[in-house]
């Protein structure tokens, strides 16, 4: 009886060691749908480029993931309150927001890991070709993105915001709006395919070009420690590994910090 009962203790010890050796370290990183991006495939997975390159940068440092959806309007707010860690979801790091304050003074960015540009969506039979076509024109953006700053900046439009990206396909599919702004990476993957299929880019009212990173509270320990991670999957071949998976373009780990 004591040699069972010496077994079972000795077991008991051995499982509390195991667990307390387990990684026990989590993150959690706020994101929107937006294919190619972070999306949910056929069997509801989230995947996409920067899921997986979320990933694997965490999974290196030790960290499980939590991805935790958000509302791009209130990035900030999930930001600073603790609610989630880091926003990785094609983050433009290169602007301002509507009060004219730089991102760049609100959040720690990590180093710019694609290059993305603002693109305006149209009907093929739209008509529009030029900015001067857009005047007296209904545009929509998602709320609080940089596509909403250059929206705004054509002369003579109407404007309303949404809350996803995603949501403007469906006002300029349907007529409620006549253009929509969206990132080019999100718009290069729905615009002439499947429900969208009668949309389209005009390329000649694309923005200049904006740079993505990841953003993190001020004073994060957290920017660093990715930086390092970022360059190593730089340099291993990873990222471009993902990248032609995911068919994006542009990708490249630079510090742009003057740039910003």
């Amino acid at each position: 009886m004591k040699k069972v009962l010496a077994l079972v203790l000795a077991v008991a010890l051995m499982a509390a060691c195991f667990a307390g050796c387990a990684p026990s370290k989590t993150v959690v990183v706020g994101y929107t749908i937006y294919e190619p991006m972070n999306y949910k495939d056929e069997n509801g997975k989230l995947v996409g480029y920067d899921t997986e390159l979320a990933e694997n940068v965490f999974g290196n440092l030790g960290y499980e993931v939590i991805f935790q959806e958000i509302e791009w309007s209130a990035k900030y707010t999930d930001l600073n309150s603790g609610a989630i860690d880091c926003v990785w979801n094609g983050f433009t790091c290169n602007t301002a927001d509507d009060d004219g304050i730089a991102r760049a003074e609100k959040v720690d960015f990590s180093y710019n890991y694609m290059e993305n540009r603002q693109v305006v969506v149209v009907k093929n039979d739209s008509g529009i070709t030029k900015a001067a076509d857009l005047k007296g024109k209904a545009g929509v953006a998602e709320g609080g993105s940089a596509g909403e700053e250059y929206a705004k900046s054509f002369a003579g439009i109407t404007f309303k915001s949404v809350l996803a990206q995603t949501d403007c396909l469906v006002e300029v599919s349907s007529g409620a709006a006549d253009f929509a702004v969206l990132d080019a990476q999100l718009a290069k993957s729905y615009c002439g395919k499947g429900d969208y299929a009668a949309l389209t880019i005009v390329d000649a009212l694309s923005s200049d070009v904006e740079y993505y990173a990841i953003g993190f509270k001020k004073g994060s320990e957290l920017t660093a420690q990715v930086n390092e991670q970022l360059e190593k999957l730089g340099a291993d071949g990873t990222i471009a590994e993902l990248a032609e998976k995911y068919d994006v373009a542009n990708t490249a780990i630079k510090d742009f910090s003057d740039q910003k």
